[in-house]
This record gives C-alpha cells, structure tokens and sequence, in this order.
C-alpha cells in the first residue's frame, strides 16, 4: 500500500497501467520528459541512468517501452526521490527501477566510471539568473541552474557511460551551440537531432539530442516533431508517443 502525502495525486501514463505520483504544488512532468523518453533508444539488456529525474517519469516510462535490463534515477531533492521511490513501489518495479538521492555532479563517483550504457536527461534549461523568483522552490531548482549547470550534466554524462554508450537530452534551442560545443569538450560525438515545434510554422522550442562517446563525426538532423496539428488537438506523433 503506497501512501499519498498533503497535496500528492496519482496520474495514469497510458502505458501498461502505469501509474505516477505527482504534487502540483512542487513540479509536475511535461510534454519534454515524455518526448524524451521516447526519443531515448534502449537495446535489450541495456542499463540506464537518469539525470535529475525529479518523480521518476522518464525510468518509468522507459520501462515500459524499452527491454531495459536495469533503470536508475538520481535526484538531489528528497521530496522528490521519495515521491519516485513511492511511484516505483506503487507499479511493483523495485526489482528494475532504483531511486538515488544524490547530486548530479557528483555522480561518476556515486556509480563508478563507465557504468552504463545509456545516460538521460531532462536538466533545468534556464541560466541561473534568468527569470528567476524563489531559488529555493522546487520548481526554480528544476527550471534553473541552480544545483548544476549544462557542463555538470554532459561532463558526468560522459563519465558514466562506457564506450560507445549513449547520451539522450531534451533542451532548448537558444543554448543548442553550448550543447554541441561541450558534447564535443567531453568526447560525446552528437549522432542525432530532432527540433519539436508547436505548430508547424511556429520556430522550435525543445531539441532532443543522442550523443555517443567516442562516436565518430557525422550526425543525422531527423524531421521536425509537430506538436500540435491545430489549436488544442495533437499531432498523430504526439498522441503515438504518448500510447493514447
């Protein structure tokens, strides 16, 4: 029996009646999470990594569309990891998923270099200054570098992975050329880029990023993801990664 705390509810995700347990009051997933988890490519028997994984909707999700051997998620708050720990026990994945608490920049000594095949992340997108008003919410510590920066995330990225293993991002387009620049710093070769926009003549605002370590150049930019096909109705794409 998993229990619910002040303010916590429980979502569906649409996917092999999984469940998550969310607080509005805190932080609650959005669309670039579930993009990226299905942009994410797992091989069977893989094990996987999560960045900053908040209330552990990306190992869920992955769980359910991948073959994945094994699933971690580090999260540096507490509330949060409890929170993800209690979604893990409520959808009875102990045995594939394991909820850290810890701090991203300090994650290569937490797991040991090269020890996963694929690393993910959903990091803040904003320079710690940019907009901000309470630095101590939740929530400005998930939208703002406030407990890591863009070069903690892909330096640990890196670190992580073993050879030839696989680094999946969503990120903002404004800081794509700091993104390719430190890919780069920290021998993550960029292998693959897709550009989500929410109309189809609107510019882009998200970029999912795969990178490989020690990956030779060349990099597939794949069609644009169209979020919306009109006003309040989802493109066909949305609602299949979705699994509505």
């Amino acid at each position: 029996m998993v229990t619910l705390k002040e303010n916590e509810r429980i979502d569906d995700l649409q996917r092999n009646h999984y469940r998550i347990i969310q607080d509005p009051k805190r932080f609650c997933f959005g669309m670039d999470a579930v993009l990226l988890s299905g942009f994410a490519r797992v091989r069977e028997g893989e094990k996987v990594l999560d960045l900053g994984t908040g209330t552990g909707i990306i190992p869920i999700l992955l769980e359910a569309k991948t073959e994945a051997a094994h699933l971690t998620g580090l999260e540096i708050q507490e509330d949060s990891a409890d929170m993800a720990r209690r979604s893990v026990a409520l959808n009875h994945l102990e045995d594939k998923i394991e909820i850290v608490t810890g701090d991203i920049k300090e994650a290569v000594s937490l797991f040991g270099a090269a020890s996963f095949d694929v690393v993910t992340c959903n990091p803040p997108y904003m320079t710690e200054n940019h907009g901000l008003t309470n630095p101590e919410a939740p929530k400005a510590i998930a939208r703002h570098e406030l407990l890591c920066t863009l070069e903690d995330v892909i330096s640990q990225a890196a670190g992580l992975l073993r050879p030839g293993g696989n680094f999946f991002m969503v990120h903002r387009p404004f800081r794509l050329v700091d993104i390719v620049v430190l890919l780069r710093q920290y021998r993550l070769e960029p292998k693959r880029m897709r550009m989500v926009h929410p109309f189809a003549d609107k510019e882009p605002n998200m970029v999912l990023i795969e990178a490989s370590r020690g990956g030779k150049p060349r990099m597939t930019v794949e069609k644009p993801l169209i979020v919306y096909r009109e006003p309040n109705l989802y493109s066909d794409e949305i609602y299949e990664v979705y699994g509505y």
